[in-house]
């Protein structure tokens, strides 16, 4: 696929506004994925930019990393997105950013680093209900297909867009439920920031 067939494709869906402001970044999978009429992205989602000082780029402030989503050609929602929080109080950063992408009905998973590790959650924002869920020293890509049981070396043997779509395909007939908690409610549970860099609380 030419970069230019790529951007007419990502226009007609729910990445296109997410695209035009530059949020889709290091992207391991941007394109079709085997799945007709679908487009996945797997990479970074820029949530906070930093002012820009003249015609200077510079990296984003804050970020979601390890992010994977679809979007249908033709549709205005994200129906699975799935990413990577340093901290719990992110999540209106994802929700606010994703913004009219979201629906009620969509199936959206936010692996937090400063969650309990024995606890789950659903937290309603926005309109959409979110999974939220602890992470340790694993990566999104290994929880996700815990979460689902999806066994790794079932899909060895598949790309990059299609292991995105087996992980896709598997969240949206995801149906456990949680406990429900408001976004406030995490705020007062979730514990200290880590910084990423040093294995310690800061």
């Amino acid at each position: 696929m030419t970069a230019t067939l790529a951007i007419q494709e990502i226009d007609d869906t729910a990445f296109a506004r997410l695209e035009t402001e530059g949020r889709l970044l290091n992207p391991l999978v941007k394109a079709l994925t085997s799945k007709p009429g679908r487009f996945g992205f797997r990479g970074e989602l820029a949530l906070r930019f930093a002012p820009k000082l003249a015609d200077e780029a510079r990296p984003p402030e804050l970020l979601c990393p390890q992010a994977m989503a679809i979007a249908n050609m033709g549709e205005k929602h994200i129906p699975f997105f799935a990413g990577y929080l340093l901290s719990f109080e992110h999540l209106k950063d994802v929700a606010e950013v994703l913004g009219d992408a979201l629906s009620a009905g969509g199936k959206y998973f936010l692996f937090c680093n400063n969650i309990d590790l024995s606890k789950k959650y659903q937290v309603p924002y926005k309109g959409a209900m979110f999974y939220v869920l602890p992470i340790d020293e694993s990566t999104v890509y290994n929880e996700i297909l815990d979460l689902l049981y999806l066994e790794k070396n079932d899909l060895k043997k598949k790309d990059t867009a299609g292991k995105l779509d087996a992980v896709a395909d598997a969240a949206l007939k995801f149906d456990i439920t949680f406990d429900v908690i408001t976004y406030d409610e995490g705020l007062k549970l979730m514990g200290p920031v880590r910084n990423p860099n040093e294995n310690r609380p800061v």
